[in-house]
């Protein structure tokens, strides 16, 4: 089976938000948590810039970031920033090619509160 299947099947059962854009900040992917949240929201964002939905100062920040991703080979992750009400964290992660060059990158989501399902709920 092809790979991009298990990649796209590992990033749509991620219960964060993540948004994936090319290096012209085109949204190319969203999962499928990131499209129902959006969606609430009213807003369809696939294809969309998302320095659009930035104000000056962040989009100036999200350049600044590209930019530090493209110094190293190693700069990979960058914390953005931390919503107190939802308590989650946000991050953009660089995506590289084979050669670690970069193509593009992604904004993450991650909730912080503790995960209270049962382990292994799934037994008897």
């Amino acid at each position: 089976m092809d790979i991009n299947v298990y990649l796209k099947s590992l990033v749509d059962v991620d219960n964060t938000i993540i948004i994936i854009c090319d290096l012209n900040h085109t949204i190319i992917y969203m999962n499928e948590e990131a499209k129902r949240v959006y969606a609430q929201k009213g807003m369809d964002l696939m294809g969309k810039n998302l320095m659009d939905c930035h104000n000056k100062c962040s989009a100036k920040k999200i350049e600044e970031v590209i930019k530090w991703f493209k110094k190293d080979k190693n700069n990979n992750r960058v914390h953005t920033f931390f919503n107190e009400k939802q308590n989650k964290d946000a991050y953009m992660i660089a995506l590289r090619d084979e050669n670690k060059e970069l193509i593009g990158y992604y904004e993450k989501h991650e909730f912080r509160d503790k995960d209270t399902t049962p382990f292994y709920d799934i037994f008897d």
